[in-house]
This record gives structure tokens, sequence and C-alpha cells, in this order.
């Protein structure tokens, strides 16, 4: 029998996630930009070749949710990196991103 009063069924959340939604967006960059009150997160997918990328999605986020992301992020990436190794290609303040993918630069 399930008891309305207990403390844990008062801080569960009943998320739903639509099949379309499940299946993801892949994107290999991001570009993050903020006003005073929101920050916006555009996630880019570049292809090799292919002189023009697409943003794929964009999230709006309050200051607030942006650093809990931020946190949230950190302790994520700490458990992958224990379970995993440490990540590579990310050292330094600003690692760059390699814009031709490391293939043949495009020629017209």
């Amino acid at each position: 029998m399930q008891n309305d009063q207990n403390p844990d069924n008062q801080n569960q959340l009943n998320i739903e996630l639509s099949e379309e939604v499940a299946e993801g967006i892949y994107s290999n960059l991001a570009i993050i930009t903020h006003s005073q009150s929101e920050f916006i997160v555009d996630f880019i997918k570049m292809m090799p070749g292919v002189p023009k990328a697409k943003v794929k999605s964009r999230i709006l986020l309050t200051p607030q949710h942006a650093k809990r992301l931020l946190n949230a992020l950190k302790e994520n990436i700490s458990k992958f990196e224990a379970a995993n190794g440490v990540i590579k290609g990310t050292e330094g303040p600003n690692p760059g991103f390699p814009m031709n993918f490391g293939g043949p630069t495009a020629q017209a």
C-alpha cells in the first residue's frame, strides 16, 4: 500500500520523455551567450567539409539554473573520469575547436 504522507513521495518528480525527445540530438559545438536575466545555449552540429553549421537546439536558462547545470556537469564529469580516465583534448583554459575535424580542407 502506498502512503501519500511519505516524505519520499513529496520529493518525487514525474517526468515524461517522448520517444522523439528520447532519441536525442547530436551536437559537437555549443555557443553560450547571456543577458542580465538569462543564459542561452545553442547546440550546433558541424559536419566535415560543410561550411555552414546548423543550430539543432536552443536552451534558455535562468542564471540560477545555468549555475546548477554547471555544478551538475562538474559532478558528472568527475564521476565519469573516475570510472574511465581523464577526458583527453580538453587541456588548457581554451583548448579550441578543430574547425576541419582533422580532415582535408574544403576547396571550391
